[in-house]
């Protein structure tokens, strides 16, 4: 029987699409083939009706913006949107996380968190149930965690920016780490502010262990830039660079490596400095900084792109060469246990038999004559039969049990472990050579997905790397427009706006 997704799911991915039929046609394409991957996947037990990998990873590019208290998070976010759109000031001024959205109407808008933790189409829908897993009961106080605002500035369009509140891992609760994780995770460019108006660094011992520390060992480290904000204070010090020094030998020693930190400052709320000389080379260096960083912001729709298909091409590559392969040896074990734990039952009972036989016959009872006595024989040999296989399906799932248990429960292409107990169910054979779902049909699914992710990052390189700078219309390449905001040439001059740019 053909696995299909279940209405809640169906529902979902078609809110998704409609949306991509106008942001990103090119991804549009994307989720059918994370449709493909799916059937596969409920055919083998990888994933539940209830989910699809389209969902597994967020469409939206989202910018997060972590730091300390008063770093300067939602002063440099008002400066890059052109609005006065967060509360600034030296104290904490607002205790959640607040999710930045694009509206077209100008009047900026403030939305409770139920409105993100119930909506299939952002990255935070049903935040709530991973906030009731750290502390059960907070997930109905998500709007004590989450809010949404909304921005008319174009620099906001098409991506989600997310302020976040003053970050002090020896004070944050439990519930704002798990919080703060997942946004890590989900995240395209995570910006980390801290404060150059803090003498030294050494008394942030367990905040960058989380900020940087804990970062910097992930595989996307490089989407992490670490910014000394308020750098105008420093101007006054007989000797400015000492401060920056002292924070990147902070911070190197949490591992960060050079490259990705920055030294900025925001000039409409700056101190004045009166050295012309030291003013020039304090926002030449802000400006180039700061360039970097608007550029990277600037970047992310591409980004995202290019994750998605990757994402796509890995959840294929995956399924095929890490969970077949585990999947596989996992019951090539199962079967091997089974068999030797029913050679020595079997071979127990037996011994015990031959030996309480010395005294008390017992082969008797196991004696069968069809001819003589058909009735009893047929009981005997139907209580045999149900007690042999009563053994052999005890023990099967008993091994099944166990091994399961060391098995996988999350990764990229899904859960191993329900995929295992489905193969070792009682009407499965316990010598079936393959595992349950995996055909011929399947592995051509896959080789068609991993081309067609292989054809979509060709076209995006095309559109975007093309070394010769003569780039074919093709329809693909027309789709890409989109990402790139070639159909959006209003907004470019709304980039222009701000003085680092």
């Amino acid at each position: 029987m053909l696995a299909r997704p279940d209405k809640a799911i169906r529902e979902r991915l078609a809110k998704l699409e409609s949306h991509l039929e106008n942001e990103n046609p090119l991804l549009l394409d994307a989720v059918i083939r994370f449709k493909k991957l799916d059937r596969v996947a409920y055919r083998m037990g990888l994933l539940k009706t209830s989910e699809s990998y389209a969902t597994r990873i967020p469409w939206w590019p989202l910018v997060t913006v972590l730091g300390t208290f008063s770093a300067g998070k939602s002063s440099f976010i008002n400066h890059f949107l052109g609005q006065q759109l967060q509360l600034t000031g030296n104290q904490a001024v607002d205790d959640k996380f607040s999710v930045i959205c694009y509206s077209a109407q100008q009047e900026s808008r403030v939305l409770p968190g139920v409105a993100l933790d119930s909506d299939p189409r952002f990255p935070f829908f049903n935040m709530s149930a991973e906030i009731d897993k750290v502390s059960e009961g907070e997930g109905r106080r998500i709007d004590a965690y989450l809010q949404m605002k909304t921005s008319d500035s174009e620099k906001v369009s098409g991506k989600i920016i997310i302020d976040s509140p003053g970050f002090d891992a020896d004070d944050q609760r439990n519930e704002i780490l798990r919080l703060t994780d997942h946004i890590i995770d989900i995240s395209d460019l995570v910006l980390v502010f801290f404060d150059a108006r803090h003498p030294e660094p050494g008394a942030m011992h367990d905040t960058l262990d989380h900020l940087v520390g804990d970062t910097i060992r992930r595989n996307d480290s490089e989407k992490f830039l670490y910014i000394l904000n308020q750098m105008d204070t420093a101007a006054r010090e007989d000797n400015p660079e000492a401060v920056v020094a002292a924070w990147q030998r902070g911070l190197a020693q949490k591992g960060l490596t050079a490259g990705r930190f920055y030294a900025i400052y925001n000039e409409e709320v700056a101190v004045p400095i009166d050295d012309e000389t030291v003013r020039k080379r304090f926002e030449s260096k802000r400006d180039a900084d700061m360039a970097d960083i608007y550029d990277r912001i600037h970047q992310v729709e591409v980004e995202r792109s290019y994750r998605i298909i990757g994402a796509l091409d890995h959840i294929a590559s995956d399924i095929e060469n890490v969970v077949i392969p585990k999947l596989s040896s996992s019951l090539n074990r199962w079967m091997k246990a089974v068999l030797i734990a029913d050679a020595a039952v079997f071979g127990a009972v037996v011994v015990a038999i031959a030996i309480i036989s010395q005294w008390i016959n017992l082969w008797g009872l196991f004696s069968l004559d069809f001819s003589a006595e058909p009735v009893v024989s047929t009981l005997k040999a139907t209580a045999i039969v149900v007690a042999v296989l009563s053994v052999h399906f005890s023990m099967r799932k008993f091994i099944a049990k166990r091994m399961a248990g060391k098995l996988e429960t999350e990764s990229l292409a899904g859960n191993i472990r329900n995929a295992f107990v489905r193969n070792t169910r009682t009407a499965r054979s316990l010598f079936h050579p393959a595992p349950s779902g995996w055909t011929a049909r399947s592995r051509r699914i896959l080789v068609s997905v991993i081309n067609d992710a292989s054809a979509f990052v060709q076209t995006m390189n095309d559109r975007f790397t093309n070394p010769s700078g003569i780039i074919e219309e093709s329809p693909q390449a027309e789709m890409l427009k989109v990402v790139e905001g070639g159909d959006k040439p209003e907004a470019e001059p709304a980039r222009a706006t701000t003085k680092e740019d």
